[in-house]
């Protein structure tokens, strides 16, 4: 499948405007930009690329000087790279990552969905309510790149948004979705304009009377010790980490730690965190894409679980846990199915435990392929 695009043969054939048009009309999460290969959408998944000449160096560089400020320019220059985000007229928002490769600039763009989605629209159930209003503790969204992180905080930030009242500070890097003031003031703040990182802007926010801290990424050492203790000391805090299933997310946070200080975090966070909302995203057998999730929420058991370094007990305890709002990856992905919203395969690709489930889907009835298609374990 390619898709045409309307271009003059200019000095560039592609004109910046005309693929973003195009990422709006086709419905595209990602635009990649690269030497050597024509525009590149993603669709529901899938790579399809736009009907037209492959891009020479000079291309991705008119391209790239489109799009990026000048103060990104310069860091792209001394550094490789550089993420920065724009609007493009009243139609979309783009999180854009521009980088160098083998001496060439390319550019990787995706849209920011300009509808603010309700929990429900984006599958996640009504007791996550129960989470949102929390007056204090951490909540992870953990996931792969891609995998929808970014709309599901901006979902549960809107809802804290419109029924709590406080002050909601959110640490991005860039800012994606633009919050207004509703029953909240809220303050976003963007690496490298306002402020110079994370931890740095977490230790800051302490000092701005918070309710709500959003932090873009917990990725380092120094912002997990600042996000804790934001947590710690009486506001609520949400994160991300590129992590899969509960268990590991906390193991990945213990990690960052020394050894001599791990028994001290482990005690930290069994006491902080409220939950782990685990996500990946599936093609829907309908066409677009759809987040399955892993929920678990802190109880007396897991928290002993995490203090007394018995991670690997947590999935048990999510199984049974139903009563608290507690939902298994393979469970969600198991009802995708049965209604049809993804297909068996998508569902093995995504699972957990892959064997397990693909024997259940075949006393079901579903037809699963050949075991060679298994994806590996």
């Amino acid at each position: 499948m390619t898709i045409e695009t309307k271009t003059e043969i200019t000095e560039c054939p592609y004109e910046m405007n005309d693929l973003l048009e195009l990422m709006v009309d086709q419905d595209a999460s990602d635009l990649h930009l690269q030497v050597g290969q024509p525009p590149t959408l993603r669709i529901s998944g899938g790579m399809v690329p736009v009907e037209g000449p492959a891009l020479r160096p000079v291309d991705t560089e008119v391209l790239m000087r489109a799009v990026t400020p000048d103060a990104h320019q310069d860091k792209l220059r001394k550094t490789g790279g550089s993420d920065f985000g724009f609007a493009y007229l009243d139609k979309a928002r783009f999180r854009t990552s521009v980088l160098k490769a083998k001496g060439n600039y390319g550019l990787v763009l995706r849209t920011i969905p300009k509808k603010m989605f309700g929990l429900r629209e984006i599958g996640l159930p009504d007791s996550i309510k129960d989470l949102l209003s929390r007056p204090r503790g951490l909540i992870l969204v953990t996931g792969p790149t891609g995998s929808g992180k970014s709309t599901t905080l901006a979902s549960m930030i809107n809802w804290i948004n419109e029924n709590r009242d406080g002050h909601i500070i959110t640490i991005e890097d860039p800012i994606e979705y633009y919050h207004d003031h509703k029953n909240c003031i809220v303050t976003q703040r963007e690496l490298g304009t306002d402020t110079p990182s994370f931890a740095e802007a977490i230790r800051g926010a302490l000092r701005q009377d918070p309710d709500v801290i959003l932090v873009g990424e917990m990725r380092d050492l120094e912002t997990i010790e600042a996000a804790v203790s934001a947590a710690e000391t009486g506001h609520l805090v949400f994160a991300t980490l590129h992590t899969t299933g509960a268990a590991r997310t906390v193991d990945r946070i213990v990690d960052a730690f020394p050894s001599n200080v791990k028994d001290q975090i482990r005690t930290q966070l069994a006491s902080s965190i409220v939950a782990v909302i685990s996500q990946v995203l599936c093609r829907k057998t309908a066409g677009g894409r759809v987040a399955s999730f892993e929920i678990m929420v802190t109880t007396t058991s897991i928290a002993a679980l995490i203090r007394e370094n018995k991670t690997y007990r947590i999935a048990s305890d999510i199984q049974t846990g139903s009563q608290y709002g507690m939902i298994p990856l393979d469970a969600h992905l198991t009802s995708l199915v049965n209604r049809n919203v993804i297909s068996p395969q998508q569902a093995l690709e995504k699972a957990q435990a892959p064997i397990e489930m693909r024997n259940r889907f075949k006393a079901a009835g579903f037809d699963v392929g050949p075991e060679e298609g298994l994806p590996p374990i």
